[in-house]
């Protein structure tokens, strides 16, 4: 395809493009030497296509074991 000049169409993602009158915040933990566990946590939010709709699964993980402290599913991203 390249050779061709020819690549693929699909949607691009934009998970990263900064809304009007939103802050950026300065990342914290950058050089930080983390030995021990308990000394710095991280959180993600998965999306999870389902048939009508979506999943949120967000995991809470310590960076220094790499163990996930805990983890919930839900139909919505509202705050339990």
């Amino acid at each position: 395809m390249r050779l061709m000049g020819l690549e693929a169409l699909y949607p691009k993602r934009k998970t990263s493009i900064p809304g009007q009158g939103h802050r950026i915040f300065p990342y914290l933990v950058r050089g930080l030497d983390i030995t021990r566990p308990n000394h710095a946590w991280c959180t993600d939010i998965t999306y999870i296509p389902m048939r009508h709709g979506f999943c949120y699964l967000i995991a809470i993980m310590d960076w220094a074991t790499r163990a996930v402290l805990s983890w919930r599913l839900s139909t919505t991203m509202e705050a339990d």
